[in-house]
């Protein structure tokens, strides 16, 4: 082996150990209103964002009596395709339900 190869394999494994960022995870919530049923509210969160029945009651009851409960963390995309699709439903089935998203 000679210089060349033994600088040509360090290049190498220098360019290799770059940092790996992790995405920012962003808290997607729910918020109370005087309009949407809690059996809405419930089926939303077993539909949309896969919580079983209890869990589901159990983030629905935060809503109700904390005026927001925490439905899930995830990257911003996924974040925002939940938020779309809870304002969607919801105003489809004549809900004003509000949906929103903060940095974690």
């Amino acid at each position: 082996m000679d210089i060349s190869d033994t600088k040509a394999k360090e290049g190498i494994k220098s360019g290799i150990e770059e940092d790996v960022v992790e995405p920012l995870m962003y808290k997607v919530l729910l918020h109370n209103d005087d309009y949407t049923t809690m059996d809405f509210v419930v089926d939303i969160l077993m539909s949309v964002f896969n919580k079983s029945a209890d869990r589901a009651v159990e983030i629905m009851l935060n809503v109700h009596h904390k005026g927001i409960g925490l439905c899930g963390i995830y990257i911003c995309e996924v974040a925002e395709t939940k938020v779309k699709n809870v304002h969607v439903i919801a105003r489809e089935n004549g809900f004003p339900l509000k949906c929103s998203m903060e940095k974690d």
